[in-house]
């Protein structure tokens, strides 16, 4: 018979349960779908954002890189072989084999450039003997007086608009203590974990939901590095997650080792100048003036501690949380066993070490700007974005690092006489100058130093290229046209050939044309000497003389003259004898080449070669020369512009220590200039105001060139003869033709033994004054009865 089964309550509950569970496994098994769709969905997602952008090309803008113009070693420079091999060094030598080697042997060094050298393949032998070159010997054994060295990496050209600098390494490039300090305090795990620290990245949510905020870190570098180049940095759930998937293709893609390198060469690191600094390979050169190979243990922990909110921790602005940072970093370090205890506490005693050179003085940002300007007229901007280019320049690193000290140092000096000046109780506010310096090679135009400002990262306008007038640094090219008249015989005013003795009238004189006046003054107010020897008219800068020369010798061949020199903007009109008309501190420098370089005019340069990383040459700039005036004339010119350097306006440079040979002058007129050169260097000095007023509104007493121009010449100068490779300033070389003779000061005549108060000048063969200083002609007669005499006011002494 059937058998009847009745369920009890119980089992009717059993099933309730058992319904239950099947349909919570089920729903789990749901959202386990759901969730590894949604996963697989965003990983694909993600996966193809990661495609495009590695598609779109390098991760790191290929940029042109900036170089130095190769330095000279010349035989019998004062430079030692551990000074040689640093150089090289630097450059690439011996870590790219394909740019060069080198191999020391004692007191001599071997050096062999590579297939990708700026240079010839040909190497060469140097060997030194108490810190000073003794012989430099090519490959096949001939003896050579100079051989020049791989040009120095200066700097590369910002990325992009936002002034983003980094100088790029690879992980074989960054020494292993560098990744210790990194990992020990940003990712102690990095080599281990697949790319997320989950237990880190759990406790760090639990901490900000209990905390309302989102602020704790538990991202690895991974994450860091994903975050960087893909997302923005906006603290949302829907970007962690972003974060965390393209973690997961990041780790998929690339080692552990090409992910450590993409992380330190991608983190922003500090804010130097106008520009972010991004990457360790940049940021050792910015904070510490080297090379990453070369950072002690206190400056790798240092960078590493930027990695954590660089700006908070800039170590220019806040060195103290820097150094507190840095010192956290050298303990996680000890803890991780990286470095020993000890190691850490002689770290922690070193002190910040920042380079003490301004972004100014290591990258030299004005002519690096200048450099791109000319660039992109040849090649396009898009071409030099996006290519490693080599751009091989004009510059000296060394004598750029002087100038820009040099401007320092000066502009402070200028500032205080401002200061000083300025009128009690006048409630405009001191107006502080600008500045700018151009240094060239007087036989090359190389621009070997530019100074564009004060500060680049306050202004980036570059002052060496504004034009303003020129004042009184225009005055020898009135003295050159009038020269120029001696070579053809030329009587001038019927009073005979032009010479450095021949008299000017400075008095007061109209010197209208077209019915208007024209009555200028001397800059001293009231300083009329009457007439006066063109010599001492140039050595006191005296705006009257001066013009009245110009008037015999005609404004318009003046003006000529210097159009033909590179200041285009001259006219033949009477204030151009005095600098009226404008010109830049550049174009300056290239005008005083016709008096440097034997009358040869040569247009300054910047950039030499532009070469491709195999070291192709894509393109190659070769400077123009033009020969504007006779060597005598030049010469003859300059032995007047001596004078101003050695007893007239700029005898400050004299008493500030500067004793080489060499010839100068001052300016000013709303601006303060100077312009002067040895024979190996020159260069030109402006200080003035941006709004274009006088540099002397509001003070008790005018500032001049010889005051604010002329001491910064000095400080430079005095700089640049302590380096190498511009100590041996010497005297100017004479042309034929000419001669020095040795004048009295009192009648202009030869001096003989009898009058010891005398100068050097120079005169065009056949003009040099007849007689001497006790005897003035061949009539016998003497000093003492032209005293007597008394037929013509003397010469100032």
């Amino acid at each position: 018979m059937p058998v009847k089964l009745k369920l009890s309550p119980n089992s009717r509950q059993g099933g309730f349960f058992w319904r239950l569970f099947r349909i919570a496994v089920i729903a789990v098994l749901f959202a386990v779908l759901v969730g590894a769709g949604t996963f697989f969905y965003y990983y694909n997602h993600y996966q193809n954002l990661v495609d495009e952008r590695l598609a779109a090309g390098p991760l790191f803008a290929s940029v042109a890189q900036i170089y130095a113009a190769p330095q000279e070693v010349r035989v019998g420079q004062h430079l030692t072989v551990p000074a040689i091999a640093s150089e090289l060094k630097s450059a690439g030598y011996n870590t790219n084999e394909k740019l060069g080697t080198f191999d020391l042997r004692q007191n001599a060094i071997l050096i062999k450039p590579g297939p990708q050298s700026y240079l010839a393949t040909d190497g060469a032998t140097i060997t030194t003997s108490d810190d000073q070159v003794v012989t430099i010997t090519a490959e096949n054994g001939v003896e050579l007086q100079g051989y020049k060295l791989e040009p120095q990496l200066i700097t590369a050209l910002s990325e992009d608009k936002n002034r983003t600098k980094r100088r790029l390494v690879t992980y074989d490039q960054i020494p292993p203590r560098m990744v210790q300090a990194i990992t020990s305090i940003e990712d102690r795990r990095f080599f281990e974990h697949g790319g997320i620290n989950y237990a880190r990245t759990a406790k760090c949510a639990f901490q900000d939901i209990l905390s309302g905020r989102k602020s704790c870190g538990g991202s690895t570098l991974t994450q860091q590095l994903a975050r960087g180049f893909f997302l923005t940095p906006d603290k949302t759930i829907k970007r962690k997650l972003a974060e965390i998937m393209i973690t997961f293709q990041l780790e998929a893609r690339f080692s552990k080792q090409q992910i450590f390198e993409m992380y330190a060469n991608q983190m922003n690191l500090v804010h130097r100048g106008s520009y972010e600094i991004n990457g360790v390979g940049e940021a050792s050169q910015v904070l510490f003036g080297k090379d990453l190979s070369r950072l002690d243990l206190a400056q790798i922990a240092t960078i590493a501690a930027l990695f954590q909110n660089p700006s908070y921790r800039n170590p220019y602005r806040h060195p103290e949380r820097a150094i507190e940072r840095r010192n956290v970093v050298l303990e996680s370090m000890v803890e991780t066993g990286a470095i020993t205890a000890a190691e850490a506490e002689r770290a922690k005693a070193e002190g910040i070490g920042l380079t003490q050179n301004s972004v100014d003085a290591g990258e030299a940002p004005y002519f690096v700007d200048l450099v791109h300007d000319q660039l992109t007229q040849r090649i396009s901007d898009q071409d030099l974005s996006h290519q490693s280019l080599r751009i091989y320049t004009s510059l000296d690193p060394n004598l750029q690092r002087a100038a820009s000290e040099a401007v320092e140092a000066g502009m402070r000096n200028v500032d205080a006489l401002v200061r000083s000046r300025h009128r009690k109780g006048d409630n405009k506010p001191v107006t502080y100058p600008q500045v700018a310096l151009v240094a060239l090679n007087p036989h090359t135009g190389q621009i070997l130093a530019l100074v564009g400002g004060r500060n680049y990262g306050v202004s980036q306008l570059n002052h060496a290229m504004a034009e303003r007038p020129t004042g009184s640094i225009f005055k020898p090219f009135v003295y050159a046209t009038a020269f120029n008249t001696s070579l053809l015989g030329t009587s001038l005013d019927g009073n005979g050939v032009f010479t450095a003795v021949t008299r000017l009238n400075d008095d007061p004189q109209d010197f209208g044309t077209n019915g208007q006046s024209y009555t200028p003054g001397n800059f001293e107010r009231g300083e009329y000497p009457g007439m006066i020897t063109a010599a001492d008219a140039l050595a006191h800068s005296l705006n009257i003389a001066t013009i009245a020369l110009a008037q015999k010798v005609g404004y318009d061949n003046v003006a000529a003259l210097a159009r033909s020199s590179g200041i285009t903007n001259a006219r033949g009109t009477p204030s151009v004898a005095i600098g009226t008309y404008n010109a830049t501190p550049i174009d300056m420098a290239g005008a005083y080449t016709v008096f440097a370089n034997a009358g040869v005019r040569l247009t300054p340069w910047l950039l030499a070669s532009v070469r491709n990383t195999n070291g192709d040459i894509v393109a190659d700039f070769a400077p123009t020369a033009k020969q504007i005036l006779d060597p005598r004339v030049s010469y003859l010119t300059q032995s007047l512009l001596q004078g101003v350097m050695d007893r007239g306006t700029a005898a400050a440079v004299r008493t500030r220590g500067f004793r080489a040979p060499a010839a100068g002058k001052t300016g000013t007129s709303h601006d303060a200039w100077f312009a002067g050169y040895s024979s190996n260097l020159l260069c030109i000095i402006w200080v003035g105001n941006d709004d274009y007023t006088d540099i002397s509104n509001n003070l008790t007493k005018a500032l001049q060139g010889a005051d604010t121009a002329a001491p910064i010449w000095a400080e430079f100068m005095n700089r640049a003869i302590k380096l190498p490779q511009y100590s041996d300033m010497h005297a100017f070389t004479k042309p034929q033709g000419v001669t020095d003779v040795r004048i009295d000061k009192v009648t202009y005549r030869p001096a003989d033994a009898t009058c010891p108060n005398n100068l050097y000048l120079a005169f065009l063969d056949g003009t040099i004054p007849a007689g001497t200083c006790s005897s003035m002609s061949d009539t016998g007669q003497t000093i003492i009865d032209r005293m007597l005499q008394n037929t013509q006011p003397q010469p100032p002494q």
